[in-house]
């Protein structure tokens, strides 16, 4: 079963954890190690879209996969970001939760994060040699599942 994320088309290779209402999954180009999405399963363009059980699940899925990513990665703390609509950096039209795993030091000026999180998709649509090959996802997915069964 594939999963729909927005235009593409998810294999559940990259997909370590699917409850009632979402799914997370790695990403093809992480801003740091252990950038991971969180979305609803149903594919909803915009946050104001979502029905209050969707909100509550993602939410949800969110705090789990952060916990298990921050200890997983090393880190010491977690950004947790949601663009919401083109003018605030979402490239793909559907709900998503990005989650990074964060460590002293790991960007010169801590609010760095957001100006990398903002280019990091518009930089892969031109650059594809960027992107993580699907063995790689497929590996760190098969790892995180092991913390969610």
């Amino acid at each position: 079963m594939s999963f729909r994320f927005g235009q593409h088309l998810i294999k559940p290779s990259i997909v370590f954890l699917k409850t009632e209402l979402s799914f997370a999954l790695v990403n093809r180009k992480p801003v740091v190690p252990g950038h991971v999405l969180v979305c609803p399963l149903r594919p909803v363009e915009r946050f104001r879209d979502l029905h209050p059980e969707e909100i509550s699940d993602l939410f949800l899925t969110a705090q789990t996969v952060g916990n298990v990513v921050e200890q997983h990665f090393g880190g010491t703390s977690l950004t947790i970001s949601v663009q919401d609509g083109p003018e605030a950096g979402q490239t793909v039209k559907h709900v998503h939760v990005h989650i990074l795993p964060r460590k002293s030091g790991d960007f010169s000026r801590n609010d760095n994060i957001y100006e990398e999180l903002q280019q990091h998709d518009k930089e892969a649509e031109e650059t594809p040699s960027k992107w993580r090959s699907e063995d790689e996802m497929a590996a760190e997915a098969a790892s995180l599942k092991t913390f969610f069964q």
